[in-house]
């Protein structure tokens, strides 16, 4: 009987314990969407825009030579990110390398967003893409 229970805990517990992790599909749970729109709406719609559409002339410097927040819909560049780099603009916060400025244009988020939560928020990105702009990225963050 105590073989049959070693088993068990051999085989099921780390089935479980993967099973109840980020999935690796390319096609999110939608708990986890919601989520990441809830989020997104919170903490990024404020800059991003409420549809995540950027800010008006987002591709071009404003007066303090800084590049405005981008779009995340299909209309932007956030889907020719991996999942690791968005990960990591989120955590850490992001200065775009052609600023003429020091600082963070993008703040960092670690302190207010578990990682599931910033895992979340890239779930909802995804879902603003094209068919093309989500293959892309997943083949990015292979």
């Amino acid at each position: 009987m105590n073989k049959w229970i070693g088993l068990l805990i051999l085989f099921v517990v780390p089935t479980v314990a993967i099973a109840s992790g980020q999935p690796a599909s390319t096609d999110p749970a939608p708990a986890n969407v919601a989520q990441g729109q809830q989020i997104y709406q919170q903490y990024c719609a404020a800059c991003h825009g409420q549809q995540a559409e950027g800010a008006a002339n987002w591709n071009k410097p404003d007066e303090k030579g800084e590049m405005p927040p981008p779009p995340h819909d299909e209309t932007g560049h956030t889907w020719r990110h991996s999942d690791a780099m968005l990960f990591k603009m989120i955590a850490k916060g992001w200065r775009h390398p052609f600023n003429k400025t020091d600082r963070l244009t993008m703040p960092a988020f670690e302190d207010a967003l578990t990682e599931q939560e910033i895992q979340s928020v890239i779930e909802y990105l995804k879902t603003l893409w094209t068919d093309e702009q989500r293959t892309y990225q997943a083949t990015e963050s292979q």
